[in-house]
């Protein structure tokens, strides 16, 4: 991001010159008189790039003042240390406190906060890299504080800030539009079937074991991270799943010698791959492949499903993405570890399978195919939009950016 000239007026400086930073605390879970009040408490899982006016925990009185929690004016600028979610952000929209993995800016009076916003998240790769090396990432206040910000005058600032939420705002209009269709389909299954949870219109009962005919399981390797070249075979991340979208861009690059002797399972277009590991919240989740792919392969955590003809495949991708069926999923999940638990193919086949007439099933899955077509759509336009964004930081934090007078 750093460039070795800016524009006249431009100068670097580090984030320490620019900004008042803190952090915050944990006041003592044993004392549930800490808790319940009404001071807004941030934690890094809230951090979403967005405002926040409110929390889903608050303190009391006594329990910010007996704690390193500490109150932030409305406008500052919070940043996540560490965990999941490194490097996400959050504007305050109201004074609150935060955790301790919590970084939080206070603007002084030669910067304004949306530009730093920006820039912070125009800088995520570059201070999380800083903060490698030990256990786990870690932007440490002396890191943040350390990092070099280029600022121009504050209108400057402004005008920059300005250009870019209303490019950040299309980009959020399409993931707000995606969102829709997702919620779209999820209202056109229970009008056609009804609850799951309950069987509420007497569909046939199997089991998963009835209609699944085999379960493949991919081949687990190690891979370098990194863009993988036209001629080079990957094996995928379990990544590749969780969001229940494909990513054929979730993989490792595999080395030749490491895989010419396997017998390698490819995702193919109209696969349901699941997922039998990962955390307690992502175990099981599901997806369909978009398209062939020969060169990326299943890693041992990821299963081909093949299944029966009286089962549409979006009528079952559908059941195994339903909220209900992947809590009872992975209520049967095992492991010693909270960070990734394990699903048998035994628990797997029993769980429990309605099945409406096929007929029915394929008008919901012309539905679904009607839907998705419209969704693909929306989503190279979003990533068009997202590319078209990062550009626009590039130039908005080098001194490129041209403004309409």
């Amino acid at each position: 991001m750093r460039s070795s000239s800016l524009p006249i007026g431009w100068h670097w400086v580090t984030l320490g010159a620019v900004a008042k930073w803190g952090s915050g605390g944990t006041p003592s879970r044993s004392k549930e008189e800490y808790y319940g009040g009404d001071i807004p408490w941030i934690k890094t899982g809230e951090l979403n790039d967005s405002i926040i006016f409110d929390t889903e925990e608050k303190l009391s009185a006594i329990g910010l003042k007996n704690s390193s929690a500490k109150m932030f004016p409305a406008d500052s600028i919070a940043i996540a240390m560490y965990g999941a979610t490194i490097g996400k952000l959050g504007i305050l929209g109201v004074e609150a406190s935060c955790n301790q993995a919590c970084a939080v800016a206070i603007p002084l009076e030669n910067l304004y906060n949306m530009y730093l916003f920006y820039y912070l998240k125009a800088s995520k790769e570059g201070l999380v890299k800083r903060g490698q090396g030990g256990a786990q990432p870690n932007i440490s206040q002396e890191i943040i504080k350390s990092f070099p910000i280029p600022v121009p005058p504050i209108d400057i600032q402004k005008r920059i800030a300005s250009a870019l939420a209303e490019a950040d705002a299309l980009i959020q209009k399409r993931k707000e539009a995606i969102a829709k269709l997702d919620g779209l389909v999820e209202s056109i299954f229970y009008e056609m079937f009804g609850d799951y949870r309950f069987n509420n219109k007497s569909w046939s009962v199997c089991e998963l074991k009835d209609v699944i005919t085999d379960i493949t399981a991919g081949w687990s390797v190690g891979g370098e991270e990194r863009k993988k070249l036209p001629e080079e075979k990957a094996v995928l991340k379990i990544s590749a799943v969780t969001s229940g979208i494909f990513n054929p861009s979730a993989y490792k690059v595999v080395k030749p010698e490491n895989y010419l002797l396997k017998t390698l399972v490819h995702p193919m277009k109209g696969d349901i791959l699941f997922s039998r590991a990962n955390t307690r919240e992502l175990v099981g989740a599901t997806c369909m492949v978009d398209d062939d792919y020969d060169d990326l392969f299943l890693p041992d955590k990821l299963w081909k499903l093949k299944f029966l003809e009286n089962c549409n495949p979006y009528y079952l991708l559908s059941v195994l993405q339903n909220k209900w069926f992947r809590e009872k999923l992975s209520s049967k999940a095992t492991g010693t570890s909270g960070s990734m638990l394990n699903i048998s193919k035994e628990k797997f086949l029993e769980m429990p399978l309605y099945l409406p007439p096929r007929e029915l099933q394929d008008q919901y899955g012309d539905i679904c195919f009607a839907i998705q077509n419209q969704k693909s759509l929306m989503e190279n336009q979003l990533a068009k939009l997202e590319e078209n964004f990062q550009s626009l930081l590039h130039q908005a934090f080098t001194g490129q950016l041209q403004f309409r007078e």
